[in-house]
């Protein structure tokens, strides 16, 4: 087995933004396509099944793809990592679940940061505890300074948009709670996922495969919900014939594929916060070149996208031990 290369910061955190600037791309294709199709699952289903046919393709035809596939099964056998592992993709499905379900009554600027939340608190958790193949990295003070940047910059970027935030409810404030609560779980466990998906990149040889598992274990989750919807409320429209519609799966296979390469060289915090600059950096830009009806670029979001990358910068530079502490009077 002869496991990815490790890449220095300077290399892999412009990685990270970059897969970060698929992400609303990916989130205004199948927002294009639930809203042709009249139904968020079946657009979420989808969007998996085309991601899982692209890696198909990717395994069967690249010789690295084909190594990785042959490794799957013999590492799952030997228990290399938890077999649990495997079934990471859920975590993503749970994501698409929560945008069907909460975006319309939270709104999409208190949905990015109730995820954006969950997502950095437990990537400190999870590099504390050593899940990731980067291992154990230590909760210093900086780091801790850098998330919470993150989380009031991401804040302050999407703040112009708070205006739709909870049209959907009428029950105040204390309705918002409960849907709140499932992207901040969403965002909490997408840190796991990159953690599993890293360990598993390690122990198949290339993130190809393990992009492959997660796309099986999607497809596997929202079909099956799909086949309860079909069942309970009827067919969706028909789907589209605009090529256009189904680039949302292989983008979702670039994110995938980089986040489980680059956590093992950067840790799981700091690909989810290179993550979360590159998904900012890539909305703003679809919002200055192809606007919704009633977009407006407001400077709040203009300077928070720049606030969240200084506080990713912050997080990331090798600050040395005791950097925040009172320095002691030499007597």
């Amino acid at each position: 087995m002869t496991s990815p290369p490790r890449l220095p910061v300077l290399a892999g955190l412009p990685l990270a933004v970059g897969s970060g600037l698929a992400i609303p791309v990916q989130g205004r294709i199948n927002g294009a396509l639930g809203a042709r199709l009249d139904d968020g699952i079946a657009a979420a289903a989808v969007s998996f099944s085309t991601g899982l046919l692209v890696m198909i393709i990717i395994s069967l035809v690249l010789p690295r793809g084909r190594a990785g596939l042959a490794s799957i099964l013999p590492a799952v056998r030997s228990r290399a990592f938890p077999r649990i592992y495997v079934v990471a993709g859920a975590i993503g499905a749970l994501f698409v679940f929560a945008q069907s379900f909460t975006v319309g009554i939270l709104g999409v600027a208190l949905f990015t940061v109730a995820t954006v939340t969950g997502q950095t608190v437990s990537g400190l958790l999870v590099d504390r505890m050593g899940i990731g193949p980067a291992g154990k990295k230590s909760v210093t003070g900086i780091r801790i300074i850098g998330c919470v940047l993150t989380i009031a910059a991401v804040a302050w970027a999407v703040s112009p948009r708070f205006s739709g935030a909870g049209a959907g409810s009428d029950g105040g404030p204390a309705a918002l709670l409960l849907p709140i609560l499932l992207p901040v779980a969403a965002g909490f466990l997408m840190s796991f996922q990159q953690a599993m998906n890293g360990t598993a990149t390690v122990h198949y040889g290339t993130p190809i495969a393990a992009t492959l598992v997660n796309f099986v274990a999607g497809c596997t989750v929202l079909w099956a919900a799909l086949a309860v919807k079909l069942a309970l409320a009827g067919p969706a429209n028909p789907l589209p014939t605009e090529w256009w519609y189904y680039l949302g799966g292989p983008m979702g296979c670039v994110f995938i594929g980089l986040g489980a390469l680059l956590v093992r060289s950067l840790g799981v915090l700091v690909t989810g916060l290179g993550m979360i600059a590159g998904q900012l950096l890539g909305s703003l830009a679809l919002d200055l070149a192809l606007p919704t009806p009633g977009t407006v670029v407001a400077p709040a979001t203009v300077l928070g996208t720049l606030l969240t990358l200084a506080a990713i910068i912050l997080a990331t530079l090798p600050w040395p031990r005791g950097a925040l502490r009172r320095q002691r009077p030499v007597r």
